[in-house]
């Protein structure tokens, strides 16, 4: 089945940045610092969002230099 293309799937919007830090927000929720001086929010929330490795030091240094995209960057 073809994706519509006038409602693109928001996981393919912005463009891929590497994260170079973490830290958690007021209600304790990890963030991903961009290399852009963005964040998003990278939760593990099952069934909802499966991320165990963001709850230990060890899991979210691993993830250092890896890339998520970044919706307020504008697409590559």
């Amino acid at each position: 089945m073809l994706r519509d293309e006038r409602s693109p799937d928001p996981a393919d919007r912005g463009a891929r940045r590497r994260i170079v830090g973490f830290h958690q927000d007021d209600e304790a929720y990890w963030v991903a610092d961009l290399d852009c001086g963005h964040s998003q929010h990278v939760r593990h929330d099952p069934p909802w969002q499966e991320r165990p490795w963001v709850v230990t030091a060890e899991g979210r240094q691993r993830f250092i230099g890896t890339t998520l995209r970044c919706v307020l960057c504008k697409t590559e």
